[in-house]
């Protein structure tokens, strides 16, 4: 015969909750009816500290408080308890009502009535209001109370600037002549500072040595890709400025600053969006810049023919570059494509930049601007171009072959082709005029000289690509 069930143990004590219903008047309680109670009472007692102890935890104590239970009694809808929001600890009194049955009770503070009636009365608070103000309307700061006034900007006017004005910066850039103290201790730990100046040192060493490129090639590849970077960010950007500034006369600083530049792009864990326009102003000193890889006053004529080479790479990785950045911040910087296509037709425009400026221009103007910016931009202004520009250049002696060539067939023809890469295949090439496919006829060739000028013309016209001739003519309407 089985063994009867004992019936399970309550931690709470029936007779509290007897007591309970013996004040409101109910006298006789079943005993089913009492242990049913007393189970509820458990499961909603247990129910509010569990919750309790959730608020503990979120405000990382371990000491449980009555605001803890006030917090968990709302939660879950409970009327809470009024009288317990004290912030000093209650302080607990034991009496003896019988063997066994310990009482206990809240001891009352004792106060002396008449130094309560003497002690000053507490401030009345001020009543709390939102008001609504503009800070700017079309760029320009109302003036009203709640913005600064004219002599308050003229504050801030005084706050030093220069390389000295930021500690952390200076500190960082090797400058121990600070002229004060930050307020606070820097935030950033040693080992980032460390690793910023190992990458520092394998980015400027320009040793030929393999393990100087492998070093390199390591340091680039972390910055491309590890995830801690964030606050070293504003350091990187100031010390890619800081270099481009001061070497700009170093072809080989410049190139490694720019693939710094694209490994920090190429990071998917940094955010860059607010130091977009400070990494775009040194990525178009390497391209539109006059003076790169010669000292301040040698001539530009006196580089060799690799020393040429080597400048217009550095322009092409530039203007790679400056693509990546009006791409991939296109969406959160809305101006930032206009502004980087606007700059580079501005100096496209000014006939007497050099020959290697020209070149960034247009290859600029490709990368940033895409196909839609060579068919709007570029093209109706080749005319024009080709005749006081390509011609006057190629009848100067003063300019080589490669600068031309580069000028023409690495950065215009180059350009216009990507209007072919652009154009969809569904389309139908025109018919060809001289019944043979791949050359360009002769009224076509006229065409095109007379929209794009005789140098260009002629160029496009021995592409023999007749979509994209159909494609350049068409341009034409371009209003």
């Amino acid at each position: 015969m089985a063994a009867k069930e004992e019936p399970a143990r309550l931690l709470w004590n029936p007779d509290n909750v007897r007591d309970v219903a013996e004040s409101v008047g109910i006298a006789q309680l079943g005993d089913d009816a009492l242990r049913c109670l007393s189970q509820d009472v458990e499961f909603r007692v247990g129910q509010v500290l569990v919750e309790a102890l959730r608020f503990m935890r979120a405000a990382n104590r371990t000491t449980l408080t009555v605001q803890d239970i006030s917090l968990a009694m709302r939660v879950l809808d409970v009327e809470p308890l009024y009288g317990y929001e004290s912030t000093r600890p209650l302080r607990f009194g034991e009496a003896s009502i019988g063997p066994g049955q310990p009482l206990f009770y809240i001891e009352d503070e004792e106060v002396e009535f008449e130094k309560l009636i003497n002690a000053q009365l507490p401030k009345v608070p001020r009543d709390a209001s939102l008001t609504a103000h503009w800070l700017a309307i079309e760029g320009v700061q109302p003036s009203i109370p709640q913005n600064p006034t004219t002599a308050e900007a003229r504050t801030q006017e005084l706050v030093a600037k220069g390389p000295g004005a930021n500690p952390a910066l200076a500190a960082l850039a090797g400058n121990d002549n600070v002229g004060f103290k930050p307020a606070v201790k820097h935030i950033i730990s040693n080992e980032l500072v460390l690793y910023f100046d190992k990458i520092q040192a394998a980015i400027l060493d320009d040793s030929p040595d393999d393990e100087v490129l492998r070093l390199r090639q390591a340091a680039l590849e972390s910055v491309r890709s590890d995830p801690g970077l964030h606050q070293l960010v504003p350091y990187f950007v100031s010390f890619i400025a800081t270099q481009i500034t001061h070497r700009i006369d170093d072809v080989t600083v410049l190139r490694h600053m720019m693939e710094l530049t694209s490994a920090l792009v190429e990071n998917p864990h940094v955010f860059l969006d607010p130091y977009v326009t400070p990494l775009c102003a040194p990525v178009l000193t390497c391209l539109l810049g006059q003076k790169l890889g010669r000292k301040e006053g040698e001539a530009a004529t006196s580089a060799s023919a690799a020393g040429h080479r080597e400048i217009y790479m550095l322009r092409e990785l530039a203007a790679s570059l400056l693509g990546l950045l009006a791409r991939k911040f296109a969406k959160s910087n809305t101006l930032l494509r206009p502004k980087l296509t606007r700059t580079c037709l501005k100096t496209l425009l000014e006939p007497d930049r050099p020959v290697g400026v020209l070149f960034g221009a247009v290859a600029g103007l490709s990368a940033a601007g895409g196909p839609e910016a060579v068919r709007v931009l570029l093209l109706p202004n080749l005319r024009t171009f080709d005749t006081y520009v390509l011609q006057p250049l190629q009848e100067r002696s003063g300019v080589s072959s490669l600068e031309f060539e580069m000028l023409v067939g690495g950065g215009i023809i180059k350009a216009i082709q990507t209007l072919s890469a652009s154009t969809t295949s569904s389309l139908p090439s025109p018919p060809a005029t001289n019944g043979i496919n791949g050359t360009t006829g002769e009224v076509e060739t006229a065409e095109l000289v007379d929209f794009l000028g005789p140098i260009v013309g002629n160029r496009v016209a021995q592409l023999g690509e007749r979509r994209l001739n159909s494609v350049i003519l068409e341009a034409r309407n371009i209003e």
